[in-house]
C-alpha cells in the first residue's frame, strides 16, 4: 500500500478547486473543455476513493500491524471495495510506461465490478483510452501529467483532511462555473449556487424517514444537502434520496458523489424527467415523495411539448405549458410527485413564471385556486452563473396552514461581487425567519389573501404585493435656514480670528 505520511491539516475546497483547475491545464489546447471536464472529475473520484481506502488501511495497520491477513479481513467490511490494482497509486507508479489509458479504464471497471450494486454502468460513457485524447503517444503523455497533477501531497484527500466537504459536487460546480463562458447556456442550466441549495433544503426542513427527490438532480448536491441536514439534527441516516438526470456524464457524477459520501440509500436514474420519468410506483403511476426540490433549466425550449398532451401520468391536466418554455412542465411534474396530504416542494424559477400570461397564466391560476402555492421568494440578481437575471424560489405544499400566499422580497439583501452576487448567512436566515413567522414585514414580506391575488389577475409579480418604496424624509425648511445662519455666523467668527493671526504675523 502507498504511504500517505503528509500533513493532516484540513484541505479546503479552494485547494481542491485549484488542483482541479491545474489538471485542466493538462488538456487545454488538445481536448475540448466539454470533454476533459469529465476526465478530470473522474480522476478526482479515483483519487478520493484511493485516499479514503488508504486512510482506513493505515488505521488497521496501526492496530494489527503484524497480522496482514487480519487487515485484509477488516478491509472486507468497508462500505466499498478497492482492488489493489485499481488504486490511483498503482496507476501513478506505472505512469511512465505505455498504456496509461488502458490501465485507467481497467481500474475503473474493476472498481465498478467490485461495487456493482452501487456503481453499475457509472463508467460506461468515459474511456481514458479513447482517441479523443489524441494518438497513443499524446494520450499517454496527457494521462501521465494528469496522474502527476493529482499525486501532489496538497491533494491528499484522506477523510481526516476532507471532513464534510462535498468534494465531487463542489468541484463539479466550480468547473461548470468556469466553463460557462465557453460552454454557453448549457453549462449554466445545471449550476445551483451552494447558498441557494442550502436555502431550499432548509425551507423544506427534512425529517428522519423522509423520501426526498430532485427530478433534475445534476451532481446530486441539493439532495445531499437535505440528507446532511437530517444527519446533523438527528445523527440518523434513516431517509432516502431519489433523483433523475438527463445527461449521462452528470448522472455518473451524481452516482460517484453518493458513493463517496456513503449515501447508500439512494436511487438516481438516467433519463429525461419530462419525456420519460423513471421514478415510478409500478408501471402506471409516479412515485410520491415527502420533499421535492429542483433547479430545473430556465425556460427550456425543447422540453417535450409534442408528447405532453398524451402524458399517461396526467401531469398536464391543468394545462399544457408553452411549446418553447418548459418551466411549468417541471413545476407540474413536481406537484404531481408530492405525497398527498403532506408533500412539500421548492423550485427555482425565472421571474417570468410569476407573471407570463396565456397558457402559463391559466396553469398558475389553477395551482393557486387549489391552494398549493405557499411562498414566493424573490432572490437578488446575478446569483446564478451564466445569467444575470434574478430568480425566485416557489414553495408548494399539499397541506397548508391557511389559504394565503407569503411573498418575500429578498432581492436587496446580498454581498456584491465582481461577477456574481452572494447570499450571506444573515440573508438566508432572514428569509427563513420570515417564512416561518408567516407575518407581514415592512418592505420585505406580505401575506396575500386569495382576494388580493384574484384582484391582480393571478399575477404573482412580487412588487405587486411587497411595497419597497421608502418615503424620503420631510425637509424642515425653517431648520435648514436656522442652520445656515448658524454656519454663516461661525464662518464670520473664523474669518475675524484669521485676520488677527495675520496681523500678528505682519501680514496686515
Amino acid at each position: 500500500m502507498n504511504d500517505l505520511s503528509v500533513t493532516h491539516a484540513p484541505v479546503s475546497q479552494d485547494d481542491i478547486n485549484g488542483a482541479v483547475w491545474a489538471a485542466c491545464d493538462t488538456f487545454r489546447g488538445t481536448v475540448d473543455p466539454s470533454i476533459y471536464k469529465d476526465y478530470v472529475l473522474t480522476m478526482l473520484f479515483l483519487k478520493y476513493v484511493s485516499d479514503v481506502w488508504q486512510d482506513h488501511y493505515d488505521n488497521y495497520k496501526k492496530q494489527y500491524g503484524d497480522h496482514p491477513e487480519l487487515i485484509e479481513e477488516m478491509l472486507k467490511n468497508e462500505r466499498f471495495v478497492l482492488p489493489a490494482s485499481a488504486s490511483f497509486y498503482a496507476l501513478h507508479t506505472q505512469r511512465h510506461s505505455p498504456g496509461n489509458g488502458e490501465r485507467i479504464d481497467k481500474a475503473l471497471h474493476a472498481i465498478e465490478e467490485a461495487n456493482l450494486s452501487k456503481l453499475r454502468d457509472v463508467f460506461q460513457d468515459i474511456s481514458f483510452n479513447s482517441n479523443k485524447l489524441g494518438d497513443e503517444q499524446q494520450k499517454n503523455d496527457i494521462l501521465r501529467h494528469l496522474l502527476e497533477d493529482f499525486a501532489k501531497p496538497a491533494l491528499n484527500l484522506r477523510e481526516s483532511r476532507v471532513g464534510e466537504l462535498d468534494v465531487i459536487g463542489n468541484a463539479y460546480e466550480f468547473l461548470i462555473k468556469n466553463f460557462a463562458s465557453t460552454s454557453g447556456k448549457k453549462a449554466g442550466e445545471f449550476y445551483t449556487p451552494p447558498e441557494v441549495s442550502s436555502l431550499m433544503a432548509r425551507l423544506m426542513n427534512p425529517q428522519e424517514g423522509d423520501e426526498i427527490c430532485d427530478p433534475t438532480c445534476g451532481s446530486g448536491s441539493l439532495l445531499m444537502k437535505c440528507g446532511r441536514l437530517i444527519r446533523g439534527r438527528t445523527g440518523s441516516r434513516k431517509y432516502a434520496l431519489y433523483g433523475q438526470e438527463a445527461i449521462g456524464s452528470t448522472w455518473a457524477l451524481a452516482k460517484m458523489n453518493m458513493f463517496l459520501h456513503g449515501e447508500d440509500n439512494h436511487r438516481i436514474e438516467w433519463g429525461d424527467t419530462i419525456r420519460n420519468p423513471k421514478l415510478l410506483d409500478g408501471a402506471a403511476s409516479l412515485k410520491h415523495f415527502d420533499i421535492v426540490v429542483a433547479n430545473p433549466p430556465f425556460s427550456l425550449e425543447k422540453w417535450g411539448f409534442e408528447g405532453a398532451e398524451a402524458d399517461k401520468f396526467s401531469r398536464f391536466r391543468r394545462g399544457l405549458p408553452p411549446r418553447t418554455k418548459g418551466d411549468y412542465a417541471f413545476i407540474l411534474h413536481m406537484v404531481e410527485t408530492m405525497t398527498p396530504g403532506s408533500g412539500r416542494m421548492a423550485v427555482v424559477v425565472p421571474h417570468g413564471v410569476l407573471f407570463r400570461g396565456a397558457a402559463e397564466g391559466r396553469i398558475r391560476q389553477k395551482l393557486i385556486e387549489e391552494n398549493l402555492l405557499d411562498v414566493v421568494i424573490g432572490l437578488p440578481e446575478k446569483l446564478f452563473y451564466g445569467t444575470g437575471i434574478p430568480a425566485a424560489v416557489l414553495v408548494f405544499r399539499k397541506h397548508k396552514a391557511d389559504d394565503k400566499v407569503l411573498f418575500i422580497d429578498a432581492s436587496r439583501d446580498f454581498e456584491a461581487g465582481k461577477n456574481q452576487n452572494l447570499l450571506r448567512e444573515a440573508d438566508l436566515q432572514r428569509i427563513l425567519d420570515a417564512a416561518a413567522a408567516r407575518q407581514p414585514v415592512a418592505r420585505y414580506a406580505h401575506l396575500a389573501t386569495p382576494a388580493e391575488i384574484v384582484g391582480n389577475d393571478f399575477n404573482l409579480n412580487i412588487t405587486r404585493y411587497v411595497d419597497t418604496f421608502e418615503e424620503e424624509a420631510q425637509i424642515d425648511l425653517m431648520a435648514v435656514r436656522k442652520e445656515r445662519e448658524r454656519l454663516k455666523a461661525e464662518l464670520e467668527g473664523l474669518e475675524a480670528q484669521m485676520s488677527v493671526y495675520l496681523r500678528e504675523l505682519g501680514y496686515a
